[in-house]
Order: structure tokens, then sequence, then C-alpha cells
């Protein structure tokens, strides 16, 4: 404001100035002006007299200070005091002769635009019927001012000087009493302008109201982040130009985005086409869902358009993390497919054996081999559903039986004992090394647990190779390890093969029930232990149990 004071009295102060300039001008140039005219008109009275008394002699001693032209009635210059007359052309058709030759006098001015200057001339008729002319020039007045330039440039650049001190001297003055208002409480004991006390009594009020709509608005604003913060669910508000109006720590998490700055565009938080289309829907006033996956996450953003008074004003998003919730969908699925084709498998040989049997298409000595086909059949689906069943009980987390403290050395010896009549169908070596390691645990979930490793480290393993089982304490800690030389297993896959059903070899050529490994794992889990495993492929793997020690 005072900027403002400032500027509009130095532009008064200096239009002034200027119109004074200006006006002084004008007028000094037309005094001048009627000066010179009459000064032309004294001396060529008294020129034309001498003339009349003594002619051409008259100029011989005569000072002349303007010009004087003697010229006849025929327009003929018999005299200049400038030039040679004889030179001169006829003056007839100049308008101050004619006008004296008619009237008796005659006036003129002339403008030269080169030399910037005006010529006055006088003429006035003698006697004889000659014509005497006097001439002067006189400068216009921009001439004036611009032979005048630099005193009028110090003039106002001193003007100047002097109305910026006292336009600023004066815009403080105007302003003190203004800046000196508290705003935030204004009253009416302070040095102010009278014709402000109105507006300090509204300013009071509306600060009172102000002060009530802010105690509010925090407080709700409070309210509105303490819940979108502490939701997991992403939050987004988008105006119609799908600038983020607001948003939660969630949503820039489940989009890996960073904080946007103001007026950021939501396109700028993520890129993906399921997104923009969700948000070019909701904009577009319909209700809108995609599926956004990147890496190993999977999110569901909902968008909504919001209408205030009929209008579309913006749209909100909600951004929800599906990851669990596909992952387990996809392992339902998987796992329905699983159980259908391993029961499947069995029950459809079991049912064409025994269509053959009851059609008598077998002779009486192969009766025992189709029946042996279907006890063994139904004794791989019964093996399924127990272990289904043992899965199940597993997850649940129910007890199985007392825990008890086992030897992890012994319970290898058995397992591999179990298995040895695979092993030395497909002559696969069997080794046991380590020493006495006791743990804590329930004895049928640990026996199933070194059982299914031996078991598999045997199903997959390559004709003539080697299982070698190790029990022992490392730094007071019991493990167990087995490994194998089979097929091994590629890297991104080492953690699916503990999931159910799940089979590196999707020929399924190897027996079993696919649920081994899992098993494995749940009933580690059960008990406390961490299974980790190393492999190779073509070189074989290393499964590796990890027990709390035993406590003394």
């Amino acid at each position: 404001m005072t900027k403002r004071i400032f500027r509009a009295i130095l532009t008064v102060s200096l239009a002034v100035l200027l119109s004074c300039l200006v006006l002084i001008v004008g007028v000094l140039h037309g005094y001048f002006e009627t000066r010179v005219e009459r000064e032309l008109q004294s001396q060529t009275v008294y020129i034309g007299q001498g003339v009349e008394n003594e002619g051409m002699a008259y100029f011989k001693n005569l000072d002349f200070q303007s010009r004087v032209t003697w010229v006849a009635a025929d327009g003929t210059v018999l005299f200049d005091s400038w030039e040679d007359a004889a030179k001169m052309e006829n003056h007839a058709d100049r308008q101050e002769i004619r006008d004296a030759l008619k009237t008796g006098e005659g006036r003129a001015v002339r403008f030269s635009k080169t030399l910037s200057q005006k010529t006055i001339y006088y003429a006035l008729r003698l006697t004889d019927g000659t014509v005497l002319r006097a001439a002067d020039t006189q400068y216009t007045a921009w001439a004036l001012v611009v032979q005048a330039l630099q005193p009028l440039a110090l003039i106002v650049l001193i003007a100047c000087v002097l109305a910026g001190v006292f336009a600023s001297r004066a815009a403080r003055q105007i302003v003190r009493p203004l800046n000196q208002i508290d705003l935030t409480d204004p009253s009416d004991d302070g040095d102010y302008y009278e014709e402000l006390t109105p507006l300090l009594s509204r300013i009071r009020s509306q600060n009172r109201q102000i002060d009530h709509q802010m105690r509010k608005l925090r407080r709700r604003q409070e309210e509105f982040t303490a819940i979108t913060e502490n939701m997991g669910e992403g939050f987004l508000v988008l105006d119609t130009r799908t600038r983020v109006l607001s948003h939660n720590t969630a949503a820039l998490r489940l989009l890996d985005a960073a904080e946007p700055a103001p007026e950021t565009s939501a396109y700028a938080l993520n890129r993906e086409e399921g997104f923009r289309r969700c948000v070019e829907e909701a904009l577009s006033g319909r209700r809108s869902e995609q599926l956004l996956e990147k890496d190993e996450r999977c999110c569901q953003v909902i968008a909504n358009p919001v209408f205030q008074e009929g209008h579309l004003s913006g749209a909100v998003l909600v951004i929800l993390d599906v990851t669990e919730k596909e992952r387990r969908e996809a392992l339902r699925r998987e796992f329905t497919a699983n159980v259908s084709h391993e029961l499947k498998t069995p029950l459809t040989s079991i049912s064409g054996t025994a269509e053959i049997l009851e059609n008598g298409l077998v002779k009486p000595e192969d009766v025992a081999h189709f029946a042996g086909n279907i006890h063994r059949e139904a004794g791989r689906l019964i093996q399924l559903v127990n272990d289904i069943i043992r899965l199940s009980q597993l997850d649940e987390g129910q007890p199985a039986a007392e825990w008890q403290t086992c030897d992890l050395y012994d319970q290898s010896r058995a397992a591999l004992e179990q298995v040895r009549s695979a092993a030395e169908g497909r002559s696969v070596s069997l080794e046991l090394r380590g020493s006495a390691a006791p743990v804590r645990a329930v004895p049928r979930i640990l026996e199933e647990i070194v059982f299914n490793l031996c078991d598999n480290a045997v199903k997959y393993n390559r004709e003539g190779g080697s299982v070698t089982v190790t029990a022992q304490l490392r730094d007071g800690v019991p493990t167990l390890s087995v490994t194998d030389t089979g097929c091994g297993i590629p890297p991104e896959l080492q953690e699916r093969v503990f999931e159910r059903f799940y089979r590196v070899d999707k020929s399924h050529s190897a027996p079993g029930t696919g649920l081994g490994l899992s098993i494995v794992k749940h009933g580690a889990a059960y008990l406390g232990a961490s299974v980790d495993v190393e492999s190779a492929v073509d070189r074989g793997s290393t499964f590796t149990l990890t027990f709390p020690p035993l406590q003394p």
C-alpha cells in the first residue's frame, strides 16, 4: 500500500510539474511571438519613412536587426539585407506582399521543419506603391525546449528527487496508522483514522467467527487424518482436473509413489493403464474397479465419482491390498485342481479295474493281479486323504500328542530303514552321519517330517544316486539335513516346493501325493523349527531342519 501511495503522489507531482512547464513554455512562446511581431511593425514603419525620404541610399548606413526586403509593386525585389536582390525571385505571390498591396499591410508566418523555426513577416505599402517587408525568425516551442534541455533536465531531476522524498515521507505518514492496526485483535485505543472504526468492528467480528470455524476445521481435520492414516487401505481425493486434494500414507505405499507436490496430478502417482482407466471413468461420472499387479503385489482400485449439487466435483479412490487374497484364491484354485487330479487318477484306475472284473473279462488266474491293483490304488487314496487331514490338523494347530524329548539321529535311522526297500529298487545308497541330537517335539509329527524328507530324497533321486542324512548339534542347536544327488530344484521354484500338490516335475511321473514337503513345512512350524533348502539343477538338493535348543 505504501508503494501505491508513493507512486500516486509521485505521479501527481510529476504530472503537475510537467503541466506547469508546458504551460509556461506555451505562454512565453506566445508572448515572445507577439512581441516580435510588434517590433517588426515598428521597425518597418520607421524604415519606411526613411526609404520614402531618401530612397535606396537610406539602406547604406542602416544597421539591420532583422531582414529587410524592398519589393516593387510588380513583385520585383529592389533590395534585400541578406541576399543579392538581382538573384532573388519575384515576390508578387507572397501572402504578406499581396495583402500589403491590397490593404496597406500584410502579415505571414512560415514554418521551417528542417530548422524547427518559424519566420514572422510584416509588410507595409509605401506611398509610392512599393512594399517594405521586415522578417525575423523565432524558434518553435519544441526547439526552445530542446535548446533549454540541459537546464530543464536538471530542474526536472531536482524536482523528481524532491517529489520522491516528499512522496515517500507522505506515504509513510499516511500508512503508519494502518500498519499499526493489529488485525488479530483490533481495538479503538490506537492512533487510527476515525473513518476506520466500522472496518475495525467488522474485523473483530469476523475474527471471532473465523477462530470458531478454524477450531472446528482443525478438529475435523485431526479426526479425518487420524482415521485415514490408520487405514490399511489407500485413500485419494481428486478434483475434476485429476489433481490430488487429499491422500494418506497407505495410498503412497500401495502405489509405490513419493509424496506428491501441491497441484500434482494423480497420473504422476501411478501410470498403469488400469489406474488411469479408473480415474478417467470416475471423472466421467461412472464407478470403476480395476486390479493393479506390479511385481508380487496386487492392489484393487475402487473409484467413485463425487457429485455436489448435481455437478461432478471430483472423485474418491480407495486402494486395497488384495495380494494375500489373490494369492490364496490362486492357491485355492490350484489346490482344487490338484486334488481333483490326484483323486481322479486312482479312482479312474479302480473304476476301470472293477468294471473289467464286473464284466467277467478277467481270467481266474488274473483276478488276484487286478484285485491287487484295486488295493494299491485304494491305499494311495487313503494315503492322500490322510495327508490332507494331517495338513488340516497342522493348519488348525490341533495337538497330535504330548511333547517328548526325541533324538534326531534315532528318528533318521528309523526313516532310512522305512525307505530302504525303495532305495534298493533304484540302486540309491543311504548313509547316516552325525551323532545324538535331542529335541523337544511331538514324536508322530517329527517322524512324519523326517520320513517325508527321506522319502522325497529317494523318489526324486537319479538311478545309482545317494542320500545322506546328517543329525548333529551345531553350537548347541539341533539340526537335521537330508542331501540327495537328484535332479535339483531351480532357484525360482525353491519356495514353491512347499506348496500343496506342487511338483517341479509337472508330468507327475514320480509316485506320491505331492503333499510331503507341505507336511514338512507345516509340521516344522508346529514344532517351532525352520526349514531351509539349497539346491542346484542336476546336482541335487539339501533340506535342513533347525530346531530350538533343548532347554536344560
